[in-house]
């Protein structure tokens, strides 16, 4: 079995799996309601499917030795923007108050705040 027999079996798994990924995304986009629920499928399984898909042509044009890095950018430009356009519409969606509003904390002032309970404020001086 020759190097580029391997190469072209890897390639196909990573396009499988890649594809998988992204079909898993799209009937999440299509399945779920609203919009913040809608937003976690094709952000999260679509990236690792895109990269997967990505990494499978990589590896291609490594075996047929026409290397190619360009889709190194593309994955770096992805996986950094993917996160960031998803804050965005989440943020879109809390404020028009398209979502359900997440519970009310328990009865302290201190959950998810920097202040600091009395009793714990004398310990950690």
């Amino acid at each position: 079995m020759t190097a580029q027999i391997i190469g072209t079996y890897i390639v196909s798994l990573s396009l499988v799996i890649g594809s998988g990924f992204v079909l898993v995304g799209v009937i999440g986009l299509l399945k779920f309601n609203d919009p913040m629920t809608r937003l976690h499928a094709p952000t999260k399984v679509g990236t690792i499917g895109i990269g997967m898909l990505l990494l499978g042509s990589i590896i291609h044009s490594f075996d047929i030795g026409e290397p190619s890095t360009h889709e190194l950018l593309i994955m770096g430009f992805l996986f950094v923007t993917a996160p960031i356009s998803a804050n965005f519409i989440a943020k879109v969606n809390i404020h028009r108050r398209a979502c359900d509003t997440p519970p009310k904390p328990a009865k302290d002032d201190t959950w998810s705040t920097l202040n600091v309970a009395d009793p714990d404020r004398e310990t950690s001086s």
